[in-house]
């Protein structure tokens, strides 16, 4: 009886030991099988990220423009700009996070519509406004497009160009309709002369409409004439060396100001540094800055008072002291001052206006034209004159010994520089902030551009 015992132990951990087995294997082939799967699927992930469409962002362009991804596609999107960006598709909930310089995220466009055009933008506040918005496509026609499909790429493209172009034919209609916003800046005025010979300036400091570019109506903080319109930026004070000067500022702002004129040599009771050398003007009050005006110089009169806004919402001007020292045999023909902003209320601008609004600069052939940049803004503004070079003969306000030939001028923030154009080559030539997110966006040219018009 014993082997027979013995017999059915054995047969039983013999059995234990196959069913131990079999459910290990089992377990294994399940491990085997989830893993197999998953691998299919990280397959299936990286085969659809390997197939995205690249999207970069910077200041402040989306690249490429417009965009066209495969349908159930993943746009792969890179910060590739110095601040922060995201991308975001309208209408739907499809939103990069906030991307860091040099961070990227994937969208994945499945359950977009492949019928619908999208629109997507970067939703940090002014980013969208300042050229970062494009459109999103997919689809059958899209994906002809990413196999080769040159007949749709190109309609694409010339719908783009279309967009691009709108700007430009806008600015040619104002050269040969009439100037297309209400209100012209930085026109020079003429002073009361009272009895002892004194040119006095009665001005006005208000909050008004002002039309930046066709369409775009803003609240500016502005000087004007006693009488007149107040314009942005202010009239043009020009006056000669040894005139008595007596500027009068009456305050029609909801806020204190005061008037700092910067650049020109004043007593210091008249520097206009509120609670430094005045008390600030408040609403409704008047303040009178007088000085002898020594020069020549090249300065500006702006607000010292808040003017982290009242300055770059406009209440800006050019204020100018004699001549300065041409070249031996050179007549200017005209004397333009280019008064440059890239914030506040007007933003990109020249002389107030943001292109297709901006004024050309128009002049015969073997004209000299002297121009005066003058930066009111908050960054650098490389200013680049296509087709005609720019002879520098003073630096804020001060003569040159040696006038320097420039292609591009560098004027910071505060800076003024004195020009001289010599038109020589006819045409209509581009001119314009060489930052050229300060000049073009996926809509087409903005901001700092205007033009040289030789005839």
């Amino acid at each position: 009886m014993s082997p027979r015992i013995d017999d059915e132990q054995g047969f039983g951990l013999t059995t234990v030991m196959f069913t131990l087995m079999a459910v290990v294997l089992a377990f294994v082939a399940l491990a085997v099988a989830a893993a197999a799967l998953d691998s299919s699927n990280n397959a299936k992930d990286a085969a659809k990220a390997a197939g995205g469409t690249n999207v970069s962002l910077t200041e402040f362009r989306i690249t490429p423009s417009p965009i066209v991804a495969e349908p159930n596609g993943v746009l792969k999107v890179t910060n590739d700009g110095t601040t922060v960006h995201n991308l975001s598709v309208k209408g739907t909930d499809l939103k990069t996070p906030d991307l860091k310089p040099g961070q990227s995220a994937t969208l994945d466009l499945g359950g977009l519509d492949a019928k619908k055009t999208y629109t997507v933008l970067c939703l940090i506040p002014g980013h969208a406004d300042s050229g970062m918005k494009t459109t999103l496509s997919l689809g059958a026609s899209a994906s002809g497009m990413a196999m080769g499909n040159m007949d749709g790429m190109l309609a694409n493209n010339d719908g783009a160009d279309k967009v691009m172009a709108a700007p430009t034919t806008a600015y040619v209609d104002q050269l040969t309709k009439g100037l297309n916003t209400k209100g012209v800046g930085a026109q020079v005025i003429q002073p009361k002369i009272l009895a002892d010979g004194t040119k006095e300036f009665d001005m006005t400091a208000s909050v008004i409409d002002w039309e930046v570019e066709p369409g775009k109506t803003v609240k500016a903080w502005a000087y004007g004439q006693a009488g007149g319109e107040p314009t942005v930026p202010g009239p043009t004070i020009k006056v000669q060396p040894g005139d008595k000067v007596r500027f009068v500022l009456d305050n029609q702002l909801p806020q204190s100001t005061t008037v700092h004129f910067h650049g020109i040599t004043v007593p210091n009771a008249m520097d206009g540094v509120p609670d430094v050398t005045q008390p600030p003007i408040k609403p409704g009050e008047k303040f009178t800055y007088e000085f002898v005006a020594q020069g020549p110089a090249v300065g500006m009169y702006h607000s010292h008072d808040y003017a982290e806004h009242q300055v770059p919402d406009g209440l800006m001007g050019a204020f100018i002291i004699g001549d300065e020292p041409l070249p031996a045999g050179v007549t200017v023909s005209q004397e333009v001052p280019m008064v440059l902003n890239d914030a506040g209320v007007i933003g990109l601008s020249l002389n107030g206006k943001s292109f297709p609004a901006t004024a050309p600069v128009q002049a015969k052939l073997g004209d000299w034209v002297e121009v005066q940049y003058m930066n009111e803004g908050l960054q650098i503004h490389p200013m680049h004159l296509h087709g005609l070079p720019q002879i520098v003969i003073a630096k804020d306000g001060f003569p040159l010994a040696n006038p320097e030939t420039e292609d591009t001028i560098m004027v910071a923030p505060g800076e003024r520089y004195t020009v001289l154009v010599h038109a020589t080559e006819p045409g209509v030539w581009a001119w314009h902030c060489h930052i050229l997110t300060h000049a073009e966006s996926n809509n087409g040219m903005f901001g700092m551009v205007t033009t040289f018009i030789v005839s």
